[in-house]
């Protein structure tokens, strides 16, 4: 009796092994998914943005939801959503793409600042031909997909991180610089040369492990762009800049390359960060 009951028992182990290995090896497969399909209203197309408008909705976006479906059913997981926007037939790979994280929602409505933004990389106040489209994925960005695109002619207006120069003159300073801390500076050498709507560039020689700053008029110390105190940027690089204090505090001198040597500085007003390249 004892025999036959240790029998029964070993085989109900056994059952119930095989069934944990089998459990085991149950897997959750990929299925199918549809493309969201992408609408676009409340909006005017060709659409003319204006900086007084800002805060007024410019445009709204909704798309349907792609249904992952796995072999355990339509998937739990949170679905991400991006917005892109490129010139027209690029195929979302050229210089100018612009993208945004819409959450996990299905629309959203941008404001005339918001979609001004996603034009930022294009020039002002001439209409841009562009589409838009919502790239969909899963965790990690795995199973990504793309809606339809939508066509549309935008003309963006020109918006700045940091005061533009009301000299449109910019001239560098410092103690890395060949004339010093020296006011007036020697306007050819140390001036900036404009090189778009919002961006200035100079090539200069710097002394290493010094410092600048960068006035609009030269021989004044009435104003200045600077750096934010809190958060000095990299010397060899660059970083943020602001204009005569601003919010937050940009008092700070430019530290400087930490090697001498002739460098690229480009300040571009419209992202208000500015680089500093070896040449």
């Amino acid at each position: 009796m004892k025999k036959a009951f240790k029998q029964v028992i070993f085989f109900t182990l056994l059952v119930v092994i095989f069934a944990s290995c089998k459990k085991e090896e149950t897997k959750v497969t990929y299925e199918s998914a549809t493309a969201p399909v992408l609408t676009a209203s409340n909006y005017t197309n060709p659409l003319v943005l204006l900086r007084v408008n800002r805060d007024q909705p410019a445009i709204t976006l909704s798309w349907t939801n792609p249904d992952y479906k796995f072999s355990t059913g339509i998937s739990s997981q949170d679905v991400s959503y991006t917005l892109q926007l490129d010139s027209i037939g690029k195929n979302y790979s050229s210089d100018k793409l612009k993208e945004q994280v819409i959450s996990k929602d299905l629309g959203v409505t941008l404001t005339v600042s918001e979609l001004n933004l996603l034009l930022a990389l294009f020039q002002e106040d001439v209409a841009q031909s562009v589409e838009i489209r919502i790239k969909a994925s899963l965790a990690n960005s795995a199973l990504v997909l793309y809606s339809n695109p939508i066509a549309l002619t935008i003309t963006p207006y020109l918006d700045v991180a940091v005061p533009l120069s009301f000299t449109g003159n910019l001239f560098i300073i410092g103690s890395a610089t060949q004339g010093g801390w020296n006011n007036p500076v020697p306007a050819v050498s140390q001036q900036f040369t404009q090189t778009s709507s919002t961006t200035w560039e100079i090539v200069v020689n710097l002394a290493g492990a010094n410092e600048f700053l960068v006035l609009p008029n030269n021989g004044s110390w009435d104003n200045k762009y600077a750096a934010k105190g809190s958060n000095l940027p990299d010397g060899n690089s660059g970083g943020e800049f602001g204009y005569n204090g601003g919010n937050p505090d940009f008092n700070n001198n430019f530290p400087g390359p930490s090697a001498s040597g002739t460098y690229k500085i480009v300040f571009n007003f419209k992202t208000g960060k500015y680089t500093i390249t070896l040449q």
